[in-house]
């Protein structure tokens, strides 16, 4: 008997998801996509298995921004475990070495600035990022080292929130690309104790903070109480994760024209850089950029209903 094809729904925002501990951001998005039974689906941006907190999932239009959410700044709190050196510079990587613990509070305040600003880090071996085609932690399962390049991040926010015993609790902002793990066994080195991340939690995603996101258990119950559409509640708008950009509301005449992909004047525009925009009935329909004629050039629309 053949199988009958699962018709998905065509819905469009962003679901801000409180990601739980143990599950890749892709198996999240998968689980989430499914319960909203979505046609369309992407996330802003891996967090590791072993992090949890805000995980902004895009649905439908909201696809053909995310990549503005990916270049956002981030915020963390981790759990710094001194004394310990893993191969991943996390709690699931193997031990490599184990080291007396003789420093305090005033000792790790006193590094601390040291990491604050513009910083270079070197990526881990056990991250994403890809030589030749191949994602350098699969070199690094494979016994491989391969030479990575330092590259600079900004850390405009690193704060001490408390120390218990060998483990010390930060506060992390930070600029795009920004590996925690590495900020943390950099700064176990410089304590010569060492260190990993024991936990690692983001509250932060561009405009997203934490008391915004929904657990998979939230979102589970309302499944199996209202079924796809019982999730459409937790969706934000398309737009929301670019509320901060300047907004242009154009008349029914610039609206046709910019939508059929021709630049519009529009009096109130800024002089330079990227706009949202609305239609004359104060529908999103996309994104532009002002060009040198002071017109706004579409860059990604909205498909129309």
């Amino acid at each position: 008997m053949a199988q009958v094809k699962r018709v998905r729904r065509n819905v469009s925002g962003i679901l801000l998801l409180d990601k739980p501990r143990g599950l890749t951001s892709n198996a999240a998005l998968q689980k989430v996509r499914w319960l909203l039974n979505a046609e369309k689906a992407g996330h802003t941006g891996s967090l590791d298995p072993l992090a949890t907190g805000v995980l902004p999932l895009c649905f439908g239009e909201a696809t053909k921004f995310s990549q503005y959410l990916l270049d956002a700044d981030k915020g963390y709190e981790t759990l710094m475990q001194l004394g310990v050196a893993t191969s991943t510079g996390d709690a699931e990587g193997e031990v490599l070495e184990r080291r007396e613990v003789t420093v305090g509070r005033a000792d790790i305040e006193a590094v601390l600035p040291r990491f604050r600003g513009e910083i270079s880090q070197i990526p881990p071996m056990y991250s994403a990022l890809k030589r030749d085609g191949q994602p350098l932690y699969k070199l690094a399962r494979a016994g491989e080292v391969v030479e990575r390049e330092a590259r600079s991040v900004t850390i405009a926010r690193l704060d001490l929130l408390s120390v218990e015993q060998s483990q010390a609790r930060l506060a992390v902002a930070c600029s795009k690309g920004t590996y925690i793990r590495t900020l943390v066994e950099d700064i176990g080195q410089l304590l010569g104790c060492g260190a990993h991340v024991a936990e690692l939690r983001r509250t932060q995603a561009g405009p997203f903070q934490l008391a915004q996101t929904v657990s998979l258990e939230t979102l589970e119950q309302a499944h199996a109480e209202g079924g796809n559409e019982a999730l459409d509640r937790f969706l934000l708008p398309s737009d929301s994760g670019l509320e901060h950009w300047p907004l242009l509301q154009f008349s029914e005449h610039s609206s046709y024209y910019w939508l059929h992909g021709q630049p519009v004047r529009a009096p109130e525009a800024p002089k330079f850089g990227m706009v949202r925009v609305q239609d004359h009935n104060g529908r999103f329909i996309g994104i532009g950029e002002v060009s040198e004629d002071g017109r706004i050039a579409p860059r990604r629309l909205i498909r129309s209903e």
